[in-house]
């Protein structure tokens, strides 16, 4: 195994995963060695991954938009490099003097032979597939750069923070290497307070969206493989010592007690941090222990956040003269047999599956107001939940779903034809996994964690996925977890679910596309289910496509009428089964994909929204709010 692999369980309780997933001897004995090796030799960090690691821990910058941030987003110089030149010398050594160093020529004799000119730029946050009609299809290497002024300031640390970039990183300041991020839809982040220098500074990016089988997403999926930094650059300055992390929730089982914990950057002990909540009458004074954690427990009796009523309050931490300002709502989600109990109550997921696909222009999704836009939609459906699919979304996107009443199911690209065998496989999933929960443990929205979609069975995938969920639960035990599971075979008019994971997760969640992918519309009336377990069963993903526009008899596909009857259908066969306890359907907008390839209809485009990607509403989207509508009623 690569030792730079390796690095990435040092300073992280992982080893014990680790060895779960590998009986090998060998593999185990240089796990082993290597361990030794980085506590020998003191390193701290992880040369393949993006952590700031200060004293041993793995730093959060939790709530990072509360923070001293200076955006570093807008025009960035490129260079598109298909051949990796910048990256690799000709006998594909990574190279000393590639493109990261911006060099010049110094006298008319040199030869250099790139530039980052301003002729060829491209917007940040934003893809490149979207931006220049040559890179639509392109898959590979482009270069950032950008140039910045910085003044240091006593007392100040100051880290160079990345929303997400799709989907191989490799960062350079001033023309030195920082790191590397793999993973396309996670937060990371570099502490550059040694490296920064006064005055000008540039640094570079090299972004590589190339699909590899032993990546997570593999190279097998359904969605627009969109490259570039696609969220917010920024520089964000703390104190010496600062509020790193902190969690606020309900305690277990009660609705009048508030726990938690606040987390120094650094273990100093009797640091005072000071503790207020709006509209609760709390102000505590807390005091750090030798690891630089204050926990607390306190007596309060929250209004509960719903969908109904989304009561989020201000929380305001100070250290100093650092104040961390933040919204959090308070909420108990829980199942109880087939129900789902949000604050005690029975409730339905009235949900609709979304891709971080922005309305009406294609490309990611940028700004908050395309989030809301996608949102707004999902209110005229009567939905109270989204699954915001198939990787971390946005944080700005999760933080609107919760001041607009949503619950959130929030998912990590194990998608598909993973390769369970593979170690390094696993550690990238199990560290996206881990950098959701971080960034997003304080959103009472989230009700859900996934740790999957429509995975084949074998004996590998059970271990893999049973310990991304073991991690999961290790981490919190206050949501649920769950995958998107597929029907697993249909006989005598039965379909059935079974699933070895059944036992792992929460709730059983299920992919199914009858009257689509197999069988006909009409078979909805009589089909009957076999899922054979006292939980929840939640329909993740149902549907068809429709052509906004294209009318006909609702036996022919691909019209608006075939859809709308799909769902008619559908939602009446689930209806009848019990233990339904909510669906996603797949999905609000037609979005980019590469796999669609039917001309006049799809055009590179999945068609399966209620909505067309200019905003139109199907038919399919109005059956979908009707029944939402009486669910509502139900519950009255």
């Amino acid at each position: 195994m690569p030792i730079a692999r390796i690095l990435v369980v040092y300073g992280e309780s992982r080893l014990m995963l680790i060895e779960n997933l590998s009986d090998n001897k060998a593999f185990m004995r240089t796990l082993i060695i290597t361990t030794l090796l980085v506590l020998a030799l003191g390193i701290t960090a992880d040369v393949h991954g993006e952590d700031t690691v200060q004293d041993g821990r793995q730093l959060v910058l939790q709530n990072v938009y509360s923070r001293d941030i200076t955006s570093l987003n807008g025009t960035w110089q490129t260079i598109v490099d298909p051949f990796d030149a910048g990256f690799y010398d000709y006998r594909l050594a990574e190279s000393p003097t590639g493109f990261f160093k911006n060099q010049k020529p110094k006298d008319p004799s040199d030869m250099v032979e790139y530039d980052f000119s301003p002729a060829e730029q491209l917007v940040v946050p934003g893809d490149w597939n979207t931006q220049r009609d040559d890179l639509f299809f392109y898959e590979g290497s482009v270069w950032y750069k950008k140039d910045f002024s910085y003044t240091p300031k006593a007392g100040t640390r100051v880290y160079l923070y990345f929303g997400a970039v799709n989907y191989l990183a490799y960062v350079y300041l001033n023309g030195e290497k920082l790191g590397v991020h793999e993973g396309g839809f996670t937060p990371f982040y570099f502490d550059i307070t040694d490296k920064v220098k006064a005055g000008g500074n540039f640094v570079v990016v090299r972004v590589n969206n190339e699909r590899r089988p032993e990546n997570v997403p593999t190279v097998n999926s359904d969605w627009w493989n969109y490259g570039g930094i696609t969220r917010d650059v920024l520089l964000v300055e703390t104190p010496e010592v600062s509020i790193d992390d902190y969690r606020f929730e309900l305690a277990a089982g009660r609705y009048d007690e508030l726990q938690g914990y606040v987390q120094l950057s650094r273990p100093v002990a009797g640091e005072k941090v000071t503790l207020r909540i709006d509209g609760l009458k709390v102000e505590r004074q807390l005091t750090t222990d030798a690891q630089g954690r204050a926990q607390f427990s306190l007596k309060a009796k929250p209004a509960l956040w719903s969908p109904e009523s989304p009561r989020l309050y201000d929380v305001t931490l100070t250290h100093g003269t650092e104040v961390l300002a933040d919204k959090i709502g308070f909420r108990h989600i829980e199942t109880s047999g087939k129900d789902i109990l949000l604050n005690g109550k029975k409730v339905f997921l009235r949900g609709i599956s979304i891709h971080e696909e922005a309305p009406f222009r294609q490309g990611r999704v940028s700004n908050e107001a395309e989030c809301r836009t996608l949102l707004n939609w999902a209110k005229e459906l009567n939905c109270n939940f989204v699954r915001l699919a198939h990787y971390p979304h946005n944080e700005k996107m999760v933080r609107m779903a919760e001041e607009m009443g949503f619950m959130v199911w929030s998912e990590i690209p194990v998608y598909w034809t993973i390769h369970w065998d593979n170690p390094d496989t696993y550690l990238n999933a199990q560290k996206q996994l881990t950098d959701m929960i971080d960034r997003d443990k304080n959103r009472c929205a989230i009700v859900i964690w996934s740790v999957a979609n429509e995975t084949p069975h074998s004996a590998a995938r059970d271990k893999f996925l049973a310990n991304l969920v073991k991690t999961v639960k290790a981490k919190d035990d206050t949501r649920l977890v769950s995958m998107a599971m597929e029907v697993s075979g249909t006989d005598n008019n039965t379909s059935r679910v079974h699933d070895n994971m059944s036992s792992y997760v929460d709730i059983i969640s299920f992919n199914n596309y009858l009257g689509w992918y197999g069988g006909k519309v009409e078979d909805c009336a009589t089909r009957k289910w076999d899922i054979p377990y006292d939980k929840p069963f939640f329909v993740s993903e149902f549907g068809g496509g429709a052509l906004y526009g294209l009318h006909g008899d609702k036996t022919q596909r691909w019209t608006e009428e075939y859809q709308a009857e799909l769902y008619r259908q559908t939602l009446d066969m689930y209806n009848r089964v019990e233990g339904f306890a909510g669906t996603s359907p797949w999905i609000l907008m037609d979005f980019r994909s590469a796999r669609r390839q039917l001309h006049g209809i799809q055009d590179f485009f999945n068609r399966k929204g209620v909505i067309s990607d200019q905003g139109q509403k199907k038919q399919a989207f109005y059956v979908l709010r009707d029944f939402y509508k009486k669910k509502m009623e139900e519950r009255k």
